[in-house]
C-alpha cells in the first residue's frame, strides 16, 4: 500500500512547511511509503516560494495553478492527480494546510481503510475526538450544520460531515471519478462545499463510512480563515435542492449513470 497525500494550498507560507515537517516524520517513523501532492491555488504571500525548498524531494509533487481558482478546482485537481498515480490498493488521504490537521492522525485513518472502510473520516465527534482553539459561534455554527446535514443527507450514523481531512480507499476513487467526470465536484464555484459534495457522491456509490476519533487544533492555525460564509451556505442549500429533486436530483442521476 502506497499513501497519496493532497493538500490544496492558498497562502500557507507559515503553515506549509511545518506541516510537510511533519508528514514526512509521521510517515517515516510508521514506515509509510507515500507522495505528498501540494495543490497551489495561485499563492501571492510567499507560499509558491517556500514551495521551492521541497521541490526536489522524491516525496513531493507540486501542482501550481497562476491564479486562485478556489478550494473546489484545487481538491478536483489534486484528487485526479493522485488518482492517476494510485493503484487500487492505495490510499488517498486529504488534510488541510493551515495546521488544524496534525498528521499524527493518519495511521489511525489508515487501519480504518484496512480494517474495511472505504472512506475513513477524521471526525470530533466520537469519544477521544474534540476541538481547540475553535470559538464558541464557530463551534455552534458548525454544530447546528452537521446536526442539519444528518437530517438532509443521512448516512448511517455519521456525523462529522464538513471535515475535510480523510482517507479514501483509491479504487473508490477511481471509480467514482470514472462515473462522475467532471461531475464529481460539480459545486466548484462554492468552495468548501466540495467537501459534502465528495462524501454524498461516495455514498451514493455505496461507500462505506467510518470515523475516527481526532481534535481539530484551531489553535495552531496561522493566517485568517478562508472559509465564506455567505458563499458556503448558498452552496449548501443549492446541494440540498440537487440532491433531493425528483427529476433530476443525484440519487436519480447515479442509477442513470451505472446503467449505461
Amino acid at each position: 500500500m502506497k499513501i497519496y497525500i493532497v493538500l490544496p494550498i492558498y497562502n500557507e507560507v507559515e503553515n506549509i512547511g511545518p506541516l510537510l515537517d511533519a508528514i514526512r516524520a509521521v510517515c517515516r517513523e510508521n514506515e509509510l511509503s507515500y507522495t505528498v501532492i501540494c495543490v497551489d491555488d495561485g499563492s501571492t504571500d510567499g507560499t509558491s516560494e517556500k514551495l521551492k525548498d521541497y521541490a526536489s524531494a522524491e516525496d513531493i509533487s507540486i501542482i501550481s495553478h497562476r491564479r486562485n481558482r478556489g478550494l473546489g478546482e484545487t481538491i478536483r485537481d489534486g484528487f485526479e492527480a493522485a488518482s492517476d498515480l494510485a493503484e487500487d490498493e492505495d490510499v488517498i488521504i486529504r488534510l488541510d494546510a493551515d495546521g488544524t490537521h496534525e498528521p499524527k492522525y493518519i495511521p489511525a485513518l489508515l487501519e480504518a481503510i484496512k480494517g474495511g472502510a472505504d472512506v475513513a473520516i477524521a471526525s470530533r465527534f466520537p469519544s477521544g475526538g474534540g476541538e481547540i482553539g475553535l470559538g464558541s459561534d464557530r463551534k455552534w455554527i458548525s454544530r447546528i450544520a452537521n446536526h442539519a446535514f444528518r437530517i438532509c443527507f443521512p448516512m448511517g450514523g455519521i456525523r462529522e460531515f464538513t471535515c475535510g481531512y480523510r482517507a479514501y480507499r483509491a479504487k473508490c476513487v477511481k471509480e467514482a471519478l470514472n462515473l462522475y467526470g467532471n461531475r464529481f465536484i460539480q459545486l466548484k464555484e462554492f468552495g468548501f462545499v466540495c467537501t459534502l459534495e465528495k462524501l454524498l457522491k461516495l455514498r451514493l456509490l455505496g461507500a462505506k463510512l467510518i470515523e475516527v476519533p481526532f481534535v481539530l487544533r484551531y489553535d495552531m492555525k496561522r493566517g485568517e480563515s478562508k472559509l465564506v460564509f455567505s458563499v458556503t451556505t448558498l452552496g449548501y442549500a443549492i446541494m440540498v435542492v440537487m440532491y433531493h429533486w425528483p427529476w433530476g436530483g443525484w440519487k436519480r442521476s447515479v442509477s442513470k449513470l451505472r446503467s449505461r
